[in-house]
């Protein structure tokens, strides 16, 4: 782990930091905030397509929150950079900035987009070794959401605790997923539903705590790409435990996520304290 820059917040640090990683073969980025003190747990933030490891830090206005509940969060980068893989960096929603936080199987995805290994074998790991904290917390938003959700149920002795904004919960019915798992993943189905949280809870996975998602009733998206419904519909028929806010007039953007940030480290604080 390299420190690349530090700024004091909120009587702790925002840093942003660069390591090699041996799960995309390639250096990775991420930021992390420290609040004073001894530590409570870790919340783990998956961002959107585009994103880096900046936008949280820097746009949600979450440190306020974290110092108060002595959480420290680590944000990743959205994919692996420095790259030249076919169509890797023809569009905003495949590719560079949209790795959709799976373990691709496509020639050449497959030796670097390797975001689901990295994140539960190498970069919780480094994080609790090198800051010395054991209680994990996941959330993010939109393909970060999605990732928060499906990651949540797939590995939920890792993370105690899960929550979204504006999360694709449906990625095998809508555009976005659809490009990404066919150029990720190939054509076969039953490897789609691997990533997709609805098609999880039908299939078994459960997370042991309550699911909070908020979602703006404005955000363009919701009824083309999120179908945030859906996730209610297949919770519901499976009694996951499971809070859905929709936040009347919040659109899809990190305005409406620091509106809503301090209810979630509080549920994530909550959740983490048991």
């Amino acid at each position: 782990m390299q420190q690349l820059k530090a700024h004091k917040t909120f009587g702790g640090m925002t840093a942003f930091w660069s390591h090699e990683s041996r799960e995309t073969k390639t250096p990775m980025k991420f930021s992390t905030f420290v609040p004073e003190g001894p530590l409570k747990g870790c919340l783990v933030w998956l961002s959107g397509l585009t994103c880096t490891e900046e936008n949280f830090s820097t746009k949600a206005g979450a440190q306020r929150y974290l110092a108060e509940h002595q959480l420290m969060v680590v944000a990743p980068d959205t994919s692996p950079r420095g790259l030249n893989l076919p169509g890797e960096h023809e569009s905003y929603d495949f590719g560079s900035g949209a790795s959709f936080y799976l373990d691709a199987r496509t020639p050449g995805y497959d030796q670097h987009y390797r975001m689901e290994s990295y994140l539960v074998r190498e970069l919780v790991p480094m994080i609790q070794k090198h800051f010395g904290v054991q209680r994990l917390g996941l959330f993010g938003h939109s393909m970060g959401g999605h990732g928060a959700l499906t990651l949540g149920l797939k590995h939920p002795s890792l993370f105690a605790s899960v929550s979204a904004f504006s999360p694709i919960v449906n990625p095998s019915a809508i555009p976005w997923g659809i490009k990404a798992f066919q150029g990720y993943l190939g054509n076969d189905p039953n490897l789609w539903r691997q990533h997709d949280s609805c098609e999880l809870l039908k299939n078994g996975q459960r997370h042991p705590g309550r699911i909070l998602i908020h979602q703006g009733t404005q955000d363009e998206y919701l009824e083309n790409q999120l179908l945030t419904r859906n996730f209610e519909e297949a919770a519901r028929a499976v009694d996951q435990d499971h809070t859905v806010i929709y936040a009347d007039g919040y659109d899809h953007s990190y305005y409406f996520i620091s509106t809503f940030i301090e209810d979630h480290v509080r549920h994530h604080a909550g959740q983490l304290g048991r």
